[in-house]
């Protein structure tokens, strides 16, 4: 840990010996601290330094440690109080509690006493420092953009940043669409929901839709919406995507993989944002703006044929491409903090620490499924963790490409080696596609489809 990223404890104490031989463990601990021996001193540091925790003798030469304590907590509200004391007064601890206090330790006390009660908090002061970097450096996302999107998309690399600036921008021309590229897993949804929550389009509808998930039977219908009897099944009014996303965003993910015969009427409802629903001959005018994703080389798609030129060109107005995690390895680590802290609260394990050789390996790793493969690793290595330090034993890296060694007829056919990766994957895995897909570093819809391109059975009972 940075000296900079360290927590800064102050020790309050009238015994001198007592302050040098715990500011002593505290440094071997990878803390900062600081001694005061009087309050006058203690003054002067938390007014010259940003003071995390206080450990406070509630027992000082002429001054009562309560009325710091109330003082301390009128002007630093969310610094952290630990009372200690040589005297076991149960009205004074529970006086200090009242007023704020943390924790409260009887002398004398073991140095594991003390560290325990700072790892208590030191969940809390980690976020409540961040949360303070975010605000100084004016962070491009606001606190309530921040509860409106996932956290997973968070990193402090130049990549990163200029993609936050470019989410800014975009989200500055409301009218204008945009086109996110970036391999499966990077966070491209996120990036949408920083745009949409930043622009003015914000108090309406964002709309999510993934573009190869909808029969074609009823495209046109999710699209634009139909009247009642306009089909079998159509037993009311249904208003369409376009007509719901009226003056908010409508999110188009895995834009490449539209069926090429909705291609022209989508195009035909940008430019024009007037619709009519299946069955009606009422044009609805709607005003909405189009994000829209891929993690496909889409200009491959636009040579085969296989998505319209037309169509690229008014959706791509503003282009931002998502790097690849293995090419921002600096976002690694403020990751995995990320998710420890939020994912070990959620698994009942809120006091687990990451080993640095975790870190050192990690960035080692090529993520074939990015963020996403980051998390559902971090996950799993808080629930194999036997101890309260997550180790690299944990982690259960893949070998990389090079460590791999495949027969050469294997990499001669490459489709059969897709073939067998997804059956083994499935079958090791005990058919659960979710499990398969998270295996496999790509999203579910994915692996559906590939596993219908090549007729692969979801059934053990018929797999060869």
């Amino acid at each position: 840990m940075e000296k900079k990223d360290k927590i800064k404890i102050l020790i309050l104490d009238d015994e001198k010996q007592f302050t040098e031989e715990l500011s002593g463990f505290f440094e071997d601990s990878d803390f900062e601290p600081y001694e005061a021996n009087t309050v006058g001193d203690a003054r002067k540091i938390l007014n010259n330094h940003e003071i995390d925790l206080l450990i406070l003798d509630v027992r000082l030469p002429g001054v009562n440690g309560l009325d710091i304590l109330k003082e301390v907590k009128i002007q630093c509200p969310f610094m952290e109080v630990i009372i200690i004391s040589a005297h076991g007064d149960m009205d004074t601890v529970i006086k200090a509690m009242r007023l704020g206090a943390f924790d409260y330790l009887r002398k004398p006390f073991r140095f594991i006493d003390i560290q325990i009660a700072i790892e208590r908090t030191q969940k809390y002061l980690q976020m409540q420092r961040r949360l303070k970097q975010m605000e100084e450096k004016n962070s491009l996302i606001s606190k309530s953009l921040e509860e409106k999107i996932d956290r997973q998309f968070i990193g402090i690399s130049p990549q990163i940043l200029e993609v936050f600036e470019q989410a800014i921008t975009a989200a500055n021309y409301p009218d204008a669409n945009v086109l996110i590229t970036g391999e499966s897993g990077t966070g491209k949804e996120n990036i949408a929901r920083i745009i949409h929550y930043s622009s003015s389009r914000k108090e309406h509808i964002l709309c999510a839709v993934n573009s190869s998930a909808i029969t074609e039977s009823l495209l046109e219908s999710e699209f634009f919406g139909h009247k009642k009897g306009s089909f079998t099944g159509a037993i009311t009014d249904k208003m369409g995507f376009f007509e719901v996303c009226n003056q908010g965003t409508l999110f188009l993910d895995e834009i490449a993989d539209m069926p090429f015969n909705l291609q022209a009427k989508i195009l035909r409802a940008t430019e024009e944002k007037v619709i009519t629903r299946v069955g009606d001959t009422t044009p609805i005018r709607t005003d909405f703006r189009i994000i829209s994703a891929t993690n496909h080389d889409i200009e491959k798609r636009v040579e085969r044929k296989e998505f319209r030129l037309d169509l690229i060109h008014r959706l791509n107005t503003f282009h931002i491409h998502i790097p690849a995690l293995r090419e921002r390895p600096e976002d690694i680590k403020p990751l995995v903090i990320h998710f420890v802290e939020s994912l070990a609260l959620k698994l009942n394990k809120p006091s687990i620490h990451i080993s640095p050789e975790v870190f050192d390996a990690l960035i080692k790793y090529d993520f074939p499924g990015n963020v996403r493969e980051l998390k559902n690793m971090t996950e799993r290595a808080i629930m194999l963790c036997k101890g309260s330090t997550l180790g690299i034993s944990d982690f259960r890296i893949k070998p990389q490409k090079s460590e791999i060694t495949v027969q050469k007829d294997d990499m001669v056919n490459l489709k059969m080696h897709e073939i067998n990766t997804i059956r083994k994957t499935l079958q090791n895995c005990k058919y659960n596609q979710q499990a398969a897909a998270d295996a496999l570093g790509i999203h579910r819809d994915a692996l559906s489809r590939k596993m219908k391109k090549y007729d692969i059975s979801n059934d053990s009972n018929t797999e060869p």
